[in-house]
């Protein structure tokens, strides 16, 4: 039988990989082999300390639905014979916050791969503070309302992430506008912290007859909406302290999008991660700190490391 797939999309810094950790975490209680893909637009996949024990492959420094669209072919053949091994039982890709999700079903449906996996579910998370901010001809560009779109037509469940960071006039304004794109017939989960009934996120909901509106646009065609978007990697970092970090990250420019990384703390032991979107600063002791070393990532439109490396350097640590 086919190896059930679930494909993970939304915008950076919308929740996916929350929500992924809770789907592992899942299977794992319940003994089920999950395998996992992995898709870092940057060198290096800061998460990593996240899953120490799980099967996970990761597809670095481009985004699946282009640039290293023959990587995840050749990771999806690993896939295969762990499968025939019967060492497989359900696979979970996660897309870059800018891939087009579209583009990974096609690959799925693949004749090639079509037989060894089926596609049940494609999961698109919305970050509800800043959907509409990124709406916004005055604060975004239109590659990046291109590609939100394309996020939200494609998903079969839409989980709109965040609410704790939303005002009620705000949400309300949200969900109209995506259902303005999708119709009545996706179901919205208003969520935070990427808790949504399990069996809602397990569901099977693609048929293979059955093709969107989506689809059938982009069977005409495909331009990349992400051109401008790329991440950036700081490193040395060396020991700061908490408020610094927060003071430079708050200042960065708008076309910052997404921070995250791991840090030593002054006045802390051992390494910390931490997560910066929604103009939020989120820290967390890694708990297996052993090979793993302080980087920065930040995602953005058209940045540039020698400007970020200095403006980092002016806080005296560099």
């Amino acid at each position: 039988m086919p190896i059930p797939t679930y494909m993970l999309s939304g915008f950076l810094g919308s929740g996916k990989t929350t929500v992924l950790l809770k789907m592992i975490e899942e299977c794992e209680r319940k003994n089920r082999r999950v395998g996992v893909i992995l898709n870092e637009l940057g060198e290096v996949n800061i998460e990593k300390p996240l899953f120490q024990k799980q099967n996970v492959k990761e597809l670095l420094n481009g985004c699946i639905c282009c640039t290293i669209k023959e990587d995840l072919e050749t990771t999806l053949d690993e896939f295969i014979l762990e499968a025939q091994k019967n060492e497989l039982d359900l696979l979970i890709i996660e897309g870059t916050g800018v891939s087009n999700p579209l583009e990974v079903k096609k690959v799925l449906e693949n004749p090639m791969y079509s037989s060894h996996f089926r596609l049940y579910s494609m999961i698109s998370l919305i970050d509800s503070s800043t959907f509409l901010e990124y709406q916004s001809v005055f604060s975004s560009t239109a590659d990046i309302r291109k590609l939100l779109e394309e996020q939200i037509t494609s998903a079969d469940l839409i989980l709109l992430n965040k609410q704790d960071l939303t005002k009620g006039k705000t949400l309300n304004k949200t969900i109209r506008k995506i259902k303005a794109l999708t119709g009545e017939s996706v179901p919205i989960f208003q969520t935070s912290y990427g808790r949504v009934p399990s069996l809602e996120l397990w569901k099977r909901r693609i048929q293979p007859s059955i093709q969107s509106s989506a689809e059938r646009r982009e069977e005409e065609g495909h331009s990349h909406h992400h051109s401008g978007l790329r991440a950036v990697k700081l490193e040395p970092v060396p020991k700061m302290k908490k408020r610094e970090l927060e003071s430079w990250l708050s200042h960065l420019p708008k076309t910052i999008l997404r921070g995250k990384g791991v840090v030593n703390l002054e006045g802390h032991e051992g390494l910390y991660s931490f997560q910066f979107s929604s103009h939020m600063l989120e820290f967390e002791k890694i708990q297996h700190p052993a090979g793993i070393h302080p980087a920065i990532i930040l995602i953005g439109d058209q940045l540039h490391r020698t400007e970020l490396m200095h403006s980092f350097s002016r806080l005296g640590k560099v």
